[in-house]
């Protein structure tokens, strides 16, 4: 797996290492719960997945022309690995409720799969070449979706160390 995976997967795992159930149930009123961030990020490694096995599928890139809000957007989120506070979710990456053990117990799996599958994009297509479009930033390359989750991932890391240091 990518060294930046690899790393979010420690990041993430040791952040909820020792917390119980209850506990990574808890949360600020109007908040995610620790439970429901780690959710949140496998819906989203979920939902690269199936996009770029629609890249592979179609044997063609997916993603458009950027346009200058997307490139800026792409400078302070892939280049500066700074995720700004407060943007609603993609539905599709809302928390849905899903079993809590089985999200811990796969999310290492399915990071692997998502860097598996950017990696046969990347040689089918190139690495150069932006494959699909990120339903905020626009189109990334396989190196700026690598990026893109572990600043995502340590974004909602910092989050659940807070709501660890509230209990």
């Amino acid at each position: 797996m990518d060294s930046q995976l690899e790393q979010l997967m420690l990041a993430l795992e040791s952040a909820v290492a020792g917390m119980s159930k209850e506990q990574q149930g808890w949360h600020i009123p109007g908040k995610w719960c620790a439970a429901e961030i780690l959710e949140h990020l496998y819906l989203t490694y979920t939902g690269t997945i199936h996009g770029l096995e629609r890249v592979l599928a179609l044997g063609k890139p997916l993603a458009t022309r950027a346009s200058l809000r997307q490139r800026m957007r792409i400078f302070v989120v892939i280049r500066l690995g700074y995720m700004p506070e407060g943007r609603k979710s993609p539905a599709l990456a809302l928390p849905k409720g899903l079993d809590r053990e089985m999200v811990q117990r796969d999310m290492a799996a399915k990071m692997a799969i998502m860097d598996a599958i950017i990696a046969k994009c990347e040689a089918r297509f190139g690495r150069r070449v932006p494959l699909l479009d990120h339903p905020i930033l626009g189109p990334l390359t396989g190196s700026q979706w690598r990026r893109l989750h572990l600043v995502h991932g340590k974004h909602h890391r910092k989050q659940i160390l807070l709501l660890r240091k509230m209990l």
